[in-house]
């Protein structure tokens, strides 16, 4: 039995499996390869090099897990480690990323909208307002309650994945190998795989994502890690098997300016009716990984709040039990994000979007695989967890160099702007101590 003062937990292996693959097998899947495009051929290497990364992260967060279930996963773990000021500052670089994630995810989700009203590439202001109202629609539906969210996680990923399936296994007769290599031309080899591999990481963003509402979770300790394999393994394949297929039937040049990667290689495939079925599949799964990722960002605030990280409205819950300050503040941070970028075009602001969230997702991976590394220091097998955590670090740390030097540069600064959030949660906790 459940006792009174316990979370609800009503996740169990199903829907947070859901939960990982609906975050990860969303926009990503679906716009990257019109991001891709100018890499050609050298954009496969950089998904083996990021899918063997997800992976060795992968392990990472299922050992934590295994370790000790702590809700917030991702900053929850270096904290045990390293101590508040870190914690806080892992805490506050992925609520920035899972915002922008929801940005990002928005845009896609409107980008493939423009295949039934093309009036919302017509007009960039259009195609942000569809983003938006996606956004408040579904950050409505997470105020009313962690159940609902994820009964329609799980709905939405069976939804969408049926049609992929389709498209990568009849797809694959029609590709053509020099149309894939037509896209690398003139490119170089490192520049060009460092670079792809930097965009292809932000398809494997969410991975960890069963850790954070571990609150709600039916047994933490067996679900999680079995959610964070499997959830990972599925989106690897598909990502794979799927892209390369679209990035070898549509040319380069045109497939670099498509607002609708799938349904466009749909289309030439069968025809209209296929373009417009693969796109409703596009738009049911970038609503999915939007109702996941807005999902993440209110939780992740409330774990925070409640290992007194950030303010202590974050960890207040509504009527049904949703940390409603976290899903709004992170709504209304998405929406200023969208606004400030909508004149670059639906994948210009996706672009922009991703490497900013996946920056700041890479560094939390960094602080868990060190956090990992010590935490398994007394364990039996202390060689291969040293091994382990040393790749997974390397690896989060060669994909960060890879997002660009502007990345860099402008993450480091809104990195540092949380500082001063750090030092009024210490001045507040201080006057508390001192009444």
């Amino acid at each position: 039995m459940q006792s009174p003062g316990e979370p609800r937990r009503s996740l169990g292996l199903a829907t947070t499996t859901s939960v990982v693959i609906g975050n990860m097998v969303g926009s990503g899947i679906f716009l990257l390869p019109a991001s891709l495009a100018v890499y050609g051929v050298y954009s496969l290497w950089g998904w083996i090099v990021s899918t063997m990364g997800a992976l060795l992260l992968a392990r990472v967060f299922s050992r934590l897990a295994r370790r000790a279930p702590l809700a917030g996963g991702p900053y929850a773990y270096p904290r045990e480690v390293f101590g508040d000021f870190a914690g806080f500052l892992l805490a506050w670089m992925y609520w920035i990323s899972c915002a922008a994630a929801v940005a990002a995810i928005a845009v896609a989700f409107a980008s493939y909208l423009t295949t039934i009203f093309p009036l919302l590439a017509a007009r960039p202001l259009a195609g942000a307002g569809a983003a938006l109202a996606a956004t408040w629609a579904l950050t409505a539906v997470n105020i009313l309650g962690v159940r609902a969210a994820g009964r329609l996680q799980l709905i939405t990923v069976i939804l969408k994945l049926s049609p992929l399936l389709v498209l990568a296994l009849f797809g694959i007769f029609h590709f053509n190998l020099h149309i894939l290599a037509s896209g690398g031309a003139g490119q170089s080899a490192p520049a060009a795989i460092d670079a792809s591999a930097a965009l292809t990481m932000w398809a494997f963003l969410g991975l960890e994502c069963a850790t954070i509402p571990s609150d709600h979770v039916k047994d933490p300790e067996w679900t999680i890690p079995r959610a964070t394999w499997i959830g990972t393994g599925i989106a690897a394949v598909f990502y794979i098997l799927c892209t390369t297929v679209v990035m070898g039937v549509i040319p380069a040049s045109s497939l670099a300016h498509s607002n609708a990667p799938f349904a466009d290689a749909a289309r030439l495939l069968w025809g209209s009716w296929a373009g417009k079925l693969v796109a409703v599949a596009a738009i049911i799964s970038c609503f999915g990984a939007l109702n996941g990722w807005i999902l993440m960002s209110g939780q992740f605030p409330q774990a925070a709040a409640k290992d007194h990280l950030f303010p202590k409205p974050f960890a207040a819950e509504g009527s049904r039990g949703t940390p409603v300050a976290g899903l709004v503040l992170s709504s209304v941070i998405a929406t200023i994000a969208i606004l400030m970028s909508y004149s670059r075009g639906l994948v210009g602001m996706f672009n922009v979007m991703i490497l900013i969230a996946t920056f700041y997702t890479l560094v939390p991976y960094m602080l868990c695989s060190m956090a990992e590394l010590l935490l398994g220091r007394r364990d039996k097998a202390r060689g291969r967890n040293i091994a382990l955590a040393s790749l997974a670090f390397a690896f989060a740390l060669w994909a960060a160099a890879g997002a660009g030097r502007d990345t860099l540069y402008w993450g480091t600064l809104l990195m540092l702007a949380g500082l001063p959030l750090y030092a009024w949660q210490k001045w507040s906790q201080a006057e508390t101590a001192r009444t």
